[in-house]
């Protein structure tokens, strides 16, 4: 199977790609576009607990302490 992206210029050249579809001969699938805000609303829905403001300042220190220390 080979793919191939088209680019329709004139309309009249959809209804010779729908025949084709008819005949089963094509494929057509439309291509979704990347939405990056779309994605990243996603992502934090998907985020499972929120940290809160004390435990992102304990990891701080924990690292600052460690990086410190060499």
């Amino acid at each position: 199977m080979e793919t191939t992206r088209i680019e329709i210029l004139n309309p009249k050249a959809k209804k010779l790609l729908n025949s084709l579809v008819e005949l089963n001969l094509i494929k057509i699938t439309s291509e979704k576009k990347f939405n990056f805000s779309s994605l990243l609303k996603e992502l934090r829905t998907k985020a499972e607990d929120e940290i809160s403001i004390k435990e992102i300042t304990k990891e701080v220190e924990i690292v600052r302490k460690l990086r410190n220390e060499e």
